[in-house]
C-alpha cells in the first residue's frame, strides 16, 4: 500500500516537472535529438522520392513556401522530385534549435545540391527559419520559411 503511495506521489510530481518545463519553454535532450532527426527525415524523405513521408514531417496545417496542408505539400515535394528525376541532395548545416513557449524555434543553412551535373551544381544556398511544435505523432514543422542568399549581380 505505501509503495503504492509513493509511486502516484513520484509519478504526480514528475508529470508536474514535465508540465513545468514544457510551459516555461526548455527542452530535454531528447527533444533536442528527435527535432535532429526531424531534420534529417525532412531531407531524406524529399530526397528520396517519399513524398508521404516529407508532408508527414509537417503539422496537418504546416506551411512551406505557398504550400499549406498536407495534400498541397505532397504536391509540392512531386512536383520537386519530378524535377530533380530523384538526384536532388539537401545539405542542412549549423542546426540551432531554441525553446520557445510553443515548441522550438529551428534555424539551419542549406545547401541544394544537383548530382545530375559533374561537378555536382548548388542550385540554391540560403537560410531556412522554422516552427517546430511536439504532436501526438512526434516534432513536427509548422512552418519552414527559407531565405536563398543573395545572387552575385554581374558587372
Amino acid at each position: 500500500m505505501k509503495r503504492s503511495i509513493i509511486s502516484a506521489i513520484v509519478v504526480g510530481i514528475l508529470s508536474v516537472a514535465s508540465t513545468g518545463a514544457a510551459q516555461s519553454g526548455s527542452l530535454t535532450a531528447d527533444d533536442y535529438i528527435e527535432i535532429q532527426q526531424l531534420y534529417a527525415k525532412y531531407a531524406h524523405t524529399l530526397d528520396l522520392g517519399d513524398a508521404e513521408g516529407w508532408a508527414n514531417t509537417f503539422t496537418s496545417d504546416g506551411v512551406f513556401g505557398e504550400s499549406r496542408g498536407f495534400d498541397q505539400l505532397k504536391a509540392f515535394a512531386e512536383g520537386f522530385m519530378q524535377g530533380f528525376e530523384g538526384q536532388a541532395r539537401h545539405w542542412n548545416t549549423q542546426l540551432i534549435i531554441t525553446p520557445t513557449a510553443e515548441g522550438a524555434h529551428g534555424t539551419c543553412y542549406l545547401l541544394l545540391v544537383d548530382s545530375r551535373t559533374q561537378p555536382y551544381t548548388i542550385m540554391a544556398a540560403g537560410l531556412y527559419q522554422d516552427t517546430v511544435v511536439k504532436t501526438s505523432a512526434g516534432w513536427r514543422f509548422q512552418e519552414r520559411v527559407f531565405t536563398p542568399d543573395p545572387q552575385p549581380t554581374s558587372d
